[in-house]
Parts: structure tokens; C-alpha cells; sequence
């Protein structure tokens, strides 16, 4: 699977409607701007498996005219659970606000309920602002595993997805991260997806991929790996700096790592436990 392959098939087939995860698009994306490649027929995509960086949103739309939906699901859910679409009451907005929402993964489909806990399983309000561990529930969402497999996966009859996310008070959803990548440093959450986004808006980055790292005062600290687009240069220095102003100081990753491919797994979705494996000599800056 290449951004090739993928670009001469849809091509090829006069495909009008594509669904697929972030890096596939990503791989597909490259290939088009190196050769000033442009779809023929192509007016829409879904993307979902993992959140869609905003900086892919906009090429899409901007360079190429196709809609992007947002959308989440997992197998378990057989398998979609949310698509993002805008209500009539956005429609008049700005470019940027219509953009917040269309980084959300969408309101829930029917047949899927949803909701958002604490720690200690306690209902989170739908305020687009706290975020929690994402259950849902519903006719054709997983009762039990092949053969009983691990024993019952449902929490007082819900599913626990293993995604952090937030919903607001329309119902949108926005995975905040996987419950197992995110961050914590003093005592604070970091949203691994943030990190990456903004790696991934620098102009030189084909691929990036935040992880956290042992540290003897704060417990973890963000790093990014980096894929660099063929023919560019970027420095570590360069890609810290990129973040000023885009987030918070303290989420800002504390080193860059570049890297010549980050691990892929079948379908396309970035495997971090792969990629942790990789780095598992690497060491903090100072430490």
C-alpha cells in the first residue's frame, strides 16, 4: 500500500467516494503534491480510525475540492458509531469555527448511545470541555468476545471503548486521545493527537507520532517522532520552535526524533507500542 497505488486505483476506477485512516490519505497526499497530481472524479472522503490532522482537513477541501467527513467506529461496534456533519446553524459561520467542528468525530448514529465518565465511572456533562473514558451501548454493539474470550467486556452494560473524548452539548463528539497514549506530565494530561497535529501542520513533516517518556520528576514527557517529506530539511530546533504559540509551553514536546518510517499496522493506523519498541534505549534530553 503507497500513495501510488492508491491514487492511480481511485483514478483508475473514477471512484467519487473513498473512505480510509489518516495515513493512508497522508501517503497518497505526498505523492499528489510532488507530482501536481489532481483527482479526476473524487468529491468525498471519510476518514476515520484515528483523528484526521486539521492541516489534511484543508488540503483536501482547499487544494482539491473533496469533502472531508469525519467518522468513528471500532470493530466492536459492527463497526460505526459517529460521522460529522454540520447542522444548519453552523452553516453561517467562519471558515475556522466550521473547522472546530468538523475536527470533531461527529454525533452518534442511531442505535449508538454514548457517554463520558471519570475515573470512578461517574457521567461527565456534555459541555465540549470535560473529558473522560467514551462508553457506548446499543443493539449491535459487543455483548461478549468469541467463546466468552476474557470474560464480559461491558461496564453495568456498557462498552468501554479505550478512547478519551469529549461531547458537547449538540452531541459532537472529539476523541481526545486513546486512553493507553495519553500523556501525563506534573500531574497533567496531554493530549498525544494535540502534539501530533501540530507536527504535522509544518510544511517539511510527512508523518508524526507523539509518545511519552519516563521522566524522574514529571513522570512523562512528550516526544515526537518525524517522518521528514523527500527533499526537505528540518531541524529539531526548527520543529520546537513551530510550537510556540500553537499550544501551551509545558505540552510542547521536549525532543524531536527523526525517524525513517513509523510503524504501520495493517489497516494504516500508526502502532506506537511498535514504535515505543523502537525508541526503548532512547533517553530525555538532560537525563
Amino acid at each position: 500500500m503507497d500513495g501510488k497505488s492508491i491514487y492511480e486505483l481511485i483514478e483508475g476506477e473514477k471512484v467519487s467516494f473513498a473512505a480510509g485512516v489518516p495515513t493512508v490519505w497522508q501517503m497518497m497526499l505526498g505523492h499528489m503534491s510532488a507530482g501536481k497530481l489532481r483527482f479526476s472524479t473524487l468529491k468525498r472522503t471519510v476518514i476515520g480510525g484515528s483523528a484526521c490532522p486539521p492541516a489534511m482537513i484543508t488540503a483536501f477541501n482547499d487544494e482539491y475540492g473533496v469533502e472531508v467527513l469525519h467518522a468513528w467506529g471500532m470493530t466492536e461496534m459492527s463497526p460505526l458509531g459517529t460521522v460529522c456533519t454540520l447542522k444548519n446553524k453552523h452553516l453561517p459561520m467562519s471558515v475556522e469555527d466550521k473547522m472546530k467542528v468538523r475536527l470533531k468525530q461527529g454525533r452518534g448514529i442511531f442505535g449508538v448511545d454514548m457517554k463520558i465518565v471519570d475515573a470512578e465511572g461517574h457521567d461527565l456533562p456534555w459541555d465540549g470541555k470535560a473529558y473522560g473514558d467514551l462508553l457506548v451501548k446499543g443493539p449491535w454493539i459487543i455483548k461478549a468476545y468469541f467463546k466468552g474470550e476474557g470474560g464480559s467486556p461491558l461496564v453495568d452494560g456498557w462498552f468501554p471503548t479505550g478512547d478519551v473524548a469529549t461531547i458537547d452539548a449538540d452531541g459532537y463528539m472529539q476523541i481526545t486521545d486513546r486512553s493507553k497514549d495519553v500523556i501525563k506530565s506534573g500531574g497533567e494530561w496531554i493530549s498525544s493527537i494535540d502534539v501530533e497535529n501540530v507536527a504535522m501542520a509544518h510544511p517539511a513533516v510527512a508523518m508524526a507520532a507523539c509518545i511519552g517518556m519516563k521522566h524522574p520528576k514529571w513522570d512523562e514527557r512528550p516526544i515526537v517522532a518525524v517522518v521528514r517529506k523527500p527533499g526537505t530539511e528540518l531541524t529539531r530546533e526548527e520543529l520546537l520552535a513551530f510550537y510556540e504559540g500553537k499550544t501551551a509551553k509545558w505540552q510542547i514536546p521536549d525532543d524531536v526524533v527523526f525517524v525513517d518510517a513509523i510503524p504501520l499496522g495493517g489497516t494504516g493506523k500508526m502502532m506506537k507500542a511498535k514504535l515505543r519498541e523502537m525508541l526503548k534505549d532512547y533517553k530525555l534530553p538532560g537525563l
